[in-house]
């Protein structure tokens, strides 16, 4: 009997002990894949830097129910963000910029910063293009990121340049760093096999220049600039700058 009881013991012993070692090995794969995850991934609007966000984070998800688009998404294991925290992939789902920004409304830790009011500012990433597979900048007509663009000819301008073998110029894109939200609308539209737009860290994509140099161009150019006057209205209809001023001037 009592050979028994001892038997019993140590076979659940034995049970518990792996139960223990299991349980540890899955919590130690859990950390270290944690700590891996140092990739860069599109957080929602107004998420606090890396290490603040991650801090501040509860998992929630609130931001995730939030959103009207099913943009966002909560890490699971096998993905580069840190487990349960929210993130975006562009080429599937990018952020569609709502003006009343729900997933920050959401978030009840302030990882989303409440300050964001405007999502024109927000700063999820930065937009890079490979010129190499982008097809305007191979001399084809394309345009489409330019076109889908929410902040068009401010995030995204289109330049002219030169052929080397004629006379007519051809039209690519050009990110503005400064403006650019990292909304990743452009990743989803490039029609390229695998996007030629992407979004990109900016701490280290962009580079900067220093105060040490100064481009007195540039600050020429600022001087000089004249702010945009606003439009004006007759019967219902906008004119242009000065043009009510036209209309309403006598004829000789």
């Amino acid at each position: 009997m009592k050979e028994t009881s001892r038997r019993d013991f140590l076979k659940r012993a034995t049970q518990v002990g792996a139960t223990g070692v299991a349980a540890g090995i899955f919590w130690g794969v859990l950390l270290e894949k944690t700590v891996k995850a140092q990739g860069f991934v599109l957080r929602p609007p107004g998420a606090l830097p890396k290490d603040e966000f991650e801090a501040a984070c509860s998992k929630c998800g609130l931001c995730v129910q939030a959103c009207p688009y099913d943009t966002l998404k909560l890490a699971q294991f096998k993905d580069e963000a840190t487990i349960g925290t929210p993130y975006f992939t562009p080429r599937e789902i990018p952020c569609y910029m709502c003006q009343d920004i729900p997933c920050v409304k959401a978030c009840p830790t302030g990882a989303l910063d409440p300050e964001l009011k405007n999502i024109d500012k927000a700063k999820m990433g930065v937009a890079a293009i490979d010129h190499y597979s982008c097809l305007s900048w191979q001399g084809l007509r394309c345009e489409i990121c330019y076109r889908d663009c929410p902040l068009q000819n401010k995030a995204i301008i289109i330049e002219n340049h030169p052929r080397l073998l004629s006379k007519h110029a051809f039209f690519v894109p050009v990110v503005q760093p400064d403006q650019c939200t990292g909304c990743g609308l452009c990743v989803l539209s490039c029609p390229t096999e695998k996007p030629s737009i992407n979004i990109v860290n900016p701490d280290a994509f962009l580079g900067q220049i220093g105060d040490h140099y100064r481009l007195g161009w540039k600050e020429s150019l600022d001087a000089r600039a004249v702010p945009e006057a606003p439009m004006q209205e007759k019967d219902g209809k906008k004119l242009p700058p000065g043009g009510l001023d036209f209309l309403n001037s006598e004829l000789p």
